[in-house]
């Protein structure tokens, strides 16, 4: 067995001794969705720091606690606060808690983030379905020897961002009439914002959104056989977009002033594809 999967079973055996419950959805709650869990009916929380050896995140505004609980009918895990690459942490930790919430049960991973718009279609407080995604400026977590009991050597990525769900996030926001661009998003390691001359380089492979998350948990996730959808809010333009500096404030900003439309399109679509599983 390897470190890396020994550590990640001592987790889930950590997690079983204090909680009892199995998520259907397991969400990854981003700027703008922290206060999500109170539209939750709450069964149980788990502060990271309970869990040894789960990586604890040291941003601002990230939490750090699982909360289980009821969306409507739904299980689900709500991952509050995330740990990111440029934190210092191995790949391997960065995604953790992503292959723990797999374990715990739960089969579809929603995943939200606040990015920087790369399309010049796009404005602040915009909606991104994620349709695929651009991850080769960050190692992957499927990098050493690989874990049999999670997934193959060499995982297809042709679909990571399930079809089915990207169907049932669009047909959700055309109910809810809330607006839903769609594009590809690419995540650099940070924390530095990008310069100029690196969004015209993502806008040239094809990237509509830049982040520092996401990507590599999408990878680990689609190893190990869920089912991944995302929507990330465009908090701000990237640089040389963008006529202004680009600051962490302007990002927790806006996404705090689209955070009740996030909040219901995230609570509606999982809902939904509860109903298609």
């Amino acid at each position: 067995m390897s470190e890396v999967y020994d550590k990640l079973m001592g987790c889930y055996e950590d997690f079983k001794k204090k909680i009892d419950f199995k998520p259907e959805v397991a969400l990854v709650l981003g700027s703008g969705l922290g206060d999500f869990a109170n539209g939750i009916q709450v069964e149980a929380e788990l502060d990271y720091r309970e869990i040894k050896g789960f990586p604890i995140s040291t941003v601002a505004g990230h939490e750090g606690k699982y909360i289980f609980g009821y969306l409507g009918e739904v299980p689900v895990v709500c991952m509050k606060g995330r740990v990111h690459y440029y934190e210092g942490y191995a790949i391997s930790d960065v995604v953790l808690p992503i292959r723990l919430m797999k374990l715990m049960g739960a089969e579809v991973l929603f995943l939200t983030n606040a990015s920087g718009g790369i399309n010049g279609g796009f404005h602040a407080g915009d909606f991104m379905m994620i349709t695929d995604q651009i991850a080769n400026f960050v190692p992957s977590p499927l990098i050493g020897p690989n874990m049999e009991e999670l997934g193959p050597r060499f995982p297809d990525m042709s679909n990571i961002y399930d079809r089915d769900l990207q169907q049932v996030l669009r047909r959700t926001a055309v109910l809810e009439d809330i607006p839903l661009k769609e594009g590809v998003y690419i995540q650099l390691t940070g924390p530095n914002y990008e310069s100029p001359a690196e969004i015209r380089m993502c806008r040239n492979m094809g990237a509509d959104a830049v982040g520092m998350s996401t990507a590599c948990e999408a990878i680990a996730a689609n190893h190990m056989g869920m089912r991944i959808c995302g929507i990330s809010c465009i908090a701000n333009l990237a640089s040389g977009i963008s006529p202004n500096p680009l600051t962490h404030k302007e990002v927790q900003e806006t996404a705090d002033r689209v955070a009740p439309l996030f909040k219901k399109l995230v609570a509606k679509s999982i809902q939904n594809i509860h109903e298609i599983l």
